[in-house]
Protein backbone atom coordinates (compact mmCIF):
# COMPACT_ATOMS: atom_id res chain seq x y z
CA UNK A 1 0.00 0.00 0.00
CA UNK A 2 1.39 3.62 -0.98
CA UNK A 3 2.42 5.45 2.45
CA UNK A 4 0.16 8.58 2.93
CA UNK A 5 1.97 11.98 2.86
CA UNK A 6 0.42 15.18 4.19
CA UNK A 7 1.12 18.45 2.33
CA UNK A 8 2.50 20.67 4.54
CA UNK A 9 1.09 23.89 3.86
CA UNK A 10 2.90 26.31 6.46
CA UNK A 11 0.87 29.64 6.94
CA UNK A 12 2.67 33.21 6.41
CA UNK A 13 0.42 34.55 8.75
CA UNK A 14 2.88 33.40 11.51
CA UNK A 15 5.79 33.91 9.91
CA UNK A 16 7.74 37.41 10.83
CA UNK A 17 6.80 39.92 8.78
CA UNK A 18 10.21 41.44 8.45
CA UNK A 19 11.47 38.11 7.48
CA UNK A 20 9.14 36.68 4.84
CA UNK A 21 11.56 35.76 2.32
CA UNK A 22 13.99 33.68 5.08
CA UNK A 23 11.17 32.32 6.51
CA UNK A 24 9.54 30.95 3.74
CA UNK A 25 12.73 29.65 2.15
CA UNK A 26 13.53 27.67 5.37
CA UNK A 27 10.02 25.91 5.13
CA UNK A 28 10.53 25.05 1.77
CA UNK A 29 14.35 23.67 2.18
CA UNK A 30 12.05 21.72 4.89
CA UNK A 31 9.92 19.73 2.85
CA UNK A 32 6.42 22.18 2.82
CA UNK A 33 4.67 21.61 -0.38
CA UNK A 34 2.18 24.65 -0.13
CA UNK A 35 3.15 28.17 1.34
CA UNK A 36 -0.66 29.13 2.42
CA UNK A 37 -1.20 33.06 1.86
CA UNK A 38 -4.17 34.95 4.20
CA UNK A 39 -5.66 37.81 2.10
CA UNK A 40 -8.07 39.62 4.53
CA UNK A 41 -9.87 42.82 3.80
CA UNK A 42 -10.69 43.70 6.96
CA UNK A 43 -14.24 43.56 6.23
CA UNK A 44 -15.22 40.06 5.70
CA UNK A 45 -12.59 39.41 8.59
CA UNK A 46 -12.03 42.05 11.28
CA UNK A 47 -8.03 41.10 10.17
CA UNK A 48 -6.21 43.21 7.39
CA UNK A 49 -3.29 41.23 6.00
CA UNK A 50 -1.66 40.85 2.37
CA UNK A 51 -2.94 40.86 -1.49
CA UNK A 52 -1.24 40.34 -4.58
CA UNK A 53 1.45 42.43 -4.30
CA UNK A 54 2.99 40.06 -1.53
CA UNK A 55 2.37 37.43 -3.60
CA UNK A 56 4.05 39.15 -6.56
CA UNK A 57 7.19 39.49 -4.26
CA UNK A 58 7.41 36.38 -2.84
CA UNK A 59 7.16 34.72 -6.56
CA UNK A 60 10.50 35.54 -7.14
CA UNK A 61 11.86 33.63 -4.06
CA UNK A 62 9.94 30.38 -4.36
CA UNK A 63 9.04 27.72 -6.72
CA UNK A 64 6.29 26.49 -3.35
CA UNK A 65 2.60 26.40 -4.77
CA UNK A 66 1.51 29.40 -3.62
CA UNK A 67 -2.32 28.36 -1.61
CA UNK A 68 -3.98 32.01 -1.41
CA UNK A 69 -7.04 31.89 1.32
CA UNK A 70 -9.08 34.94 0.47
CA UNK A 71 -11.22 36.21 2.89
CA UNK A 72 -12.42 39.24 1.61
CA UNK A 73 -16.08 40.62 0.23
CA UNK A 74 -16.08 40.51 -3.20
CA UNK A 75 -13.88 38.08 -4.46
CA UNK A 76 -14.04 38.50 -7.52
CA UNK A 77 -12.09 41.79 -7.68
CA UNK A 78 -8.91 39.87 -6.90
CA UNK A 79 -8.66 37.13 -9.15
CA UNK A 80 -6.83 39.01 -12.26
CA UNK A 81 -4.39 40.39 -10.01
CA UNK A 82 -3.63 37.28 -8.05
CA UNK A 83 -2.95 35.57 -11.47
CA UNK A 84 -0.46 37.67 -12.43
CA UNK A 85 1.45 38.13 -9.41
CA UNK A 86 2.10 34.27 -9.29
CA UNK A 87 -0.71 32.57 -7.62
CA UNK A 88 -1.18 28.77 -7.85
CA UNK A 89 -4.45 28.06 -5.90
CA UNK A 90 -7.38 30.44 -5.04
CA UNK A 91 -9.78 29.79 -2.22
CA UNK A 92 -13.08 31.82 -2.00
CA UNK A 93 -15.39 31.53 0.88
CA UNK A 94 -18.45 30.27 0.28
CA UNK A 95 -20.56 32.73 2.58
CA UNK A 96 -18.35 35.52 1.02
CA UNK A 97 -20.40 35.71 -2.02
CA UNK A 98 -23.94 34.88 -2.92
CA UNK A 99 -22.37 33.71 -6.46
CA UNK A 100 -20.09 31.12 -5.94
CA UNK A 101 -20.41 29.05 -8.62
CA UNK A 102 -19.76 32.28 -11.03
CA UNK A 103 -16.49 33.38 -8.90
CA UNK A 104 -15.03 29.48 -9.13
CA UNK A 105 -15.71 29.50 -12.52
CA UNK A 106 -13.62 32.78 -13.29
CA UNK A 107 -10.83 31.47 -10.92
CA UNK A 108 -10.75 28.15 -13.34
CA UNK A 109 -10.97 29.97 -16.46
CA UNK A 110 -7.99 32.26 -15.22
CA UNK A 111 -5.81 29.09 -15.40
CA UNK A 112 -5.56 28.71 -11.16
CA UNK A 113 -6.51 26.28 -9.28
CA UNK A 114 -10.02 26.64 -7.68
CA UNK A 115 -10.96 26.20 -3.72
CA UNK A 116 -13.97 26.23 -1.83
CA UNK A 117 -13.51 27.52 2.03
CA UNK A 118 -16.54 26.45 4.55
CA UNK A 119 -16.16 27.97 8.04
CA UNK A 120 -17.08 25.96 10.98
CA UNK A 121 -20.94 27.03 10.91
CA UNK A 122 -21.30 26.37 7.49
CA UNK A 123 -22.55 22.69 6.60
CA UNK A 124 -20.68 21.16 3.58
CA UNK A 125 -23.89 20.74 1.53
CA UNK A 126 -24.26 23.96 0.98
CA UNK A 127 -21.09 23.30 -1.11
CA UNK A 128 -22.94 20.13 -2.63
CA UNK A 129 -23.43 21.64 -5.65
CA UNK A 130 -20.07 23.14 -6.59
CA UNK A 131 -17.94 20.33 -5.40
CA UNK A 132 -17.36 19.09 -8.71
CA UNK A 133 -16.20 22.37 -10.24
CA UNK A 134 -13.23 22.63 -7.45
CA UNK A 135 -9.74 21.48 -7.06
CA UNK A 136 -9.82 21.90 -3.51
CA UNK A 137 -12.25 21.87 -0.57
CA UNK A 138 -11.09 24.50 2.49
CA UNK A 139 -12.40 22.65 5.70
CA UNK A 140 -11.75 25.97 8.43
CA UNK A 141 -10.84 24.02 11.60
CA UNK A 142 -10.53 27.82 13.36
CA UNK A 143 -12.96 30.38 13.14
CA UNK A 144 -11.13 33.13 10.23
CA UNK A 145 -9.47 35.90 10.92
CA UNK A 146 -6.64 35.53 13.00
CA UNK A 147 -3.93 32.85 13.74
CA UNK A 148 -2.95 31.07 17.04
CA UNK A 149 -6.48 30.09 17.42
CA UNK A 150 -7.62 26.59 19.34
CA UNK A 151 -8.75 23.49 16.79
CA UNK A 152 -12.67 23.12 16.84
CA UNK A 153 -12.95 19.28 17.27
CA UNK A 154 -16.63 19.10 15.73
CA UNK A 155 -14.51 20.14 12.46
CA UNK A 156 -13.26 16.94 12.11
CA UNK A 157 -16.62 15.16 11.67
CA UNK A 158 -16.91 18.39 8.27
CA UNK A 159 -13.89 16.50 6.72
CA UNK A 160 -15.33 13.41 7.14
CA UNK A 161 -18.27 13.97 5.36
CA UNK A 162 -16.43 15.87 2.90
CA UNK A 163 -14.42 12.69 1.85
CA UNK A 164 -17.38 10.38 1.52
CA UNK A 165 -18.85 12.94 -0.59
CA UNK A 166 -15.83 13.10 -2.58
CA UNK A 167 -15.72 8.75 -2.99
CA UNK A 168 -19.63 8.59 -3.50
CA UNK A 169 -19.65 11.23 -5.90
CA UNK A 170 -16.16 9.63 -7.44
CA UNK A 171 -14.76 13.41 -7.42
CA UNK A 172 -10.83 14.71 -7.40
CA UNK A 173 -10.16 17.16 -4.54
CA UNK A 174 -7.51 17.85 -1.84
CA UNK A 175 -8.95 18.25 1.11
CA UNK A 176 -7.18 21.09 3.06
CA UNK A 177 -7.83 21.90 6.98
CA UNK A 178 -6.88 25.14 8.43
CA UNK A 179 -6.36 26.04 12.11
CA UNK A 180 -5.01 24.70 15.26
CA UNK A 181 -3.44 22.36 13.28
CA UNK A 182 -0.73 20.74 15.40
CA UNK A 183 0.92 16.88 15.71
CA UNK A 184 -2.03 15.66 17.71
CA UNK A 185 -4.93 17.35 15.60
CA UNK A 186 -3.17 16.43 12.48
CA UNK A 187 -3.89 12.55 13.21
CA UNK A 188 -7.36 13.50 13.47
CA UNK A 189 -7.59 15.47 10.40
CA UNK A 190 -5.86 12.99 8.26
CA UNK A 191 -7.25 10.14 9.38
CA UNK A 192 -10.76 11.48 8.87
CA UNK A 193 -9.36 12.29 5.26
CA UNK A 194 -7.84 15.94 4.81
CA UNK A 195 -4.93 15.95 2.41
CA UNK A 196 -3.72 19.46 2.98
CA UNK A 197 -2.79 20.64 6.40
CA UNK A 198 -2.15 24.48 6.78
CA UNK A 199 0.03 25.18 9.78
CA UNK A 200 0.88 28.83 10.95
CA UNK A 201 1.93 28.86 14.81
CA UNK A 202 2.96 25.09 15.06
CA UNK A 203 5.72 26.04 12.29
CA UNK A 204 6.90 29.69 12.45
CA UNK A 205 6.76 30.37 16.35
CA UNK A 206 9.06 27.55 17.14
CA UNK A 207 12.85 27.53 17.33
CA UNK A 208 13.12 25.31 14.51
CA UNK A 209 10.31 25.33 11.66
CA UNK A 210 12.00 22.30 10.06
CA UNK A 211 11.80 20.11 12.75
CA UNK A 212 7.89 21.10 13.37
CA UNK A 213 7.62 20.18 9.62
CA UNK A 214 8.85 17.16 10.05
CA UNK A 215 6.93 16.15 13.16
CA UNK A 216 3.88 16.87 11.68
CA UNK A 217 4.69 14.49 8.14
CA UNK A 218 5.26 12.12 11.03
CA UNK A 219 2.23 12.48 12.89
CA UNK A 220 -0.11 12.40 9.80
CA UNK A 221 1.50 9.13 8.09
Amino acid sequence: MEEFNMKIAPSILSADFANLKDDVSVVEQAGAEYLHIDIMDGHFVDNLTFGANVVKALRKHSKLVFDCHMMVDEPEKYITDLKQAGADIVGVHLEATPHIHRVLSQIKASGLKAEVVLNPGTPVMAAAEILSLVDQVLIMTVDPGFGGQAFIPETVAKVAEVAAYKKEHGLDFEIEVDGGINAETIKEVACAGATVAVAGSYVFNAKDPAMQIAALKEAAK
